[in-house]
């Protein structure tokens, strides 16, 4: 998944994913991120962590401590909170999905229907609002979910009935394999975009189950990649005006998806991969000794 995430967003990355694991209940600790920035410093820049689902701009900063290998920390040469670029390039991807299916990229009166109220979603909401769109949004956690409707005028409705929304657009941002045997038969939506990982829970047949719907799906891996790019632009040295140039090229890779996969007859995610393999295949033909990676800075 991040490696094709980063192949297709054109960036010059591999791909992996690191689990801190812990008790559910239990609070993330200093001394248990510090011993993962050890772990992660004795790979000599094989691998680079950044935040992602249940962790933090401090929890990256933790890691810190131990290893210059990690990115989205705040500061002077830190990308910060990867969230903001996620949301935007989850929004401009919803636009392209729309003109695709609608004909017109604005969401002017178009209802979408968005499952999560974390930091992505939160901030995706406030771009469909702006642009006058009508949300629908759930959230295991009531706190958030009702603070994202007092701030954006959304609307609540139980978790399980967001499936059951009769909406122009589905999105996704909470957890994945969301997408699977039980909720695909419910959904009331011509387009599913969102920003969630993984959110089919068996990639070929739920693309397949969807596209038998005449729903149109964005890969979530390319509509995503926003806060990769984010925490590429670390590493890379990326102006800020470089980084929203790059997250926002997300619509015109998802046109040339959508495109392609009606051209050629094949799922989205099919056209998807296709990229991504081509792209992969390209860089094997590169002859390269790892030697570390000294742009990373040590702050």
């Amino acid at each position: 998944g991040m490696t094709y995430k980063a192949s297709v967003a054109g960036l010059p990355l591999g791909g992996g994913k690191a689990v801190v694991l812990r008790d559910a209940d239990a609070a993330p600790t200093l001394d248990a991120f510090r011993a993962f920035g050890r772990f992660v410093d004795s790979l000599g820049g094989k691998y680079i962590t950044a935040e992602d689902v249940g962790t933090t701009v401090r929890d990256m900063e933790w890691i810190r401590m131990e290893t210059r290998y990690v990115t989205g920390v705040a500061g002077e040469h830190g990308s910060g909170d990867p969230s903001p670029y996620t949301a935007h390039g989850v929004f401009v991807g919803i636009k392209a999905a729309a003109k695709t299916v609608f004909g017109s990229e604005s969401l002017e009166g178009r209802t979408v229907a968005v499952q999560g109220a974390g930091n992505v979603a939160r901030n995706l909401v406030a771009k469909l609002v702006g642009d006058g769109a009508r949300v629908i949004i759930t959230d295991i956690f009531e706190d958030k979910v009702q603070q994202v409707c007092r701030e954006y005028g959304a609307q609540y409705v139980p978790p399980d009935a967001i499936y059951t929304v009769d909406c122009d657009i589905f999105s996704p941002n909470a957890l994945g394999a969301v997408l699977n045997d039980t909720t695909i038969p419910q959904l009331r939506c011509s387009i599913v975009a969102g920003g969630a990982n993984n959110q089919l829970a068996d990639e070929e047949r739920h693309a397949q189950m969807l596209a038998e719907r005449g729903i149109l799906y964005a890969p979530d891996y390319v509509i995503n990649a926003g806060g990769l790019i984010n925490v590429t632009s670390e590493i890379e040295q990326w102006s800020r005006e470089q980084v929203v140039r790059k997250v926002e090229s997300i619509y015109d890779t998802l046109l040339r998806i959508f495109r392609t996969a009606q051209e050629h007859n094949i799922l989205t995610i099919e056209a998807s991969n296709q990229i991504a393999e081509e792209r992969i295949a390209q860089a094997h033909h590169i002859h390269r000794t790892f030697v570390g990676t000294p742009t990373i800075r040590n702050g």
